[in-house]
């Protein structure tokens, strides 16, 4: 019951550090899906967003997190 209560505390923590994270981006008007490189085709009755250079960016920086998360925690 131990372990599972840590890895609990563990996934809290890791909400609240991307919810801080994605509020912040939000208020610093960051601008996510919007970046040089995104598609984006509007039409009468639709829109279309596809975000490539976002998720790219999105990709590269929660590998970075990650491989640092998972270094701490096998130590």
């Amino acid at each position: 019951m131990i372990a599972a209560g840590r890895v609990l505390i563990w996934i809290g923590i890791f909400f609240l550090v991307v919810g801080s994270a994605v509020y912040l981006a939000g208020r610093a008007s960051f601008p996510l899906f919007r970046l040089p490189g995104d598609i984006h085709f509007e039409g009468e009755n639709f829109t279309c967003i596809l975000p490539v250079v976002s998720m790219i960016l999105l990709s590269i920086i929660l590998s970075v997190v990650l491989n640092v998360v998972l270094r701490i925690v096998n130590r």
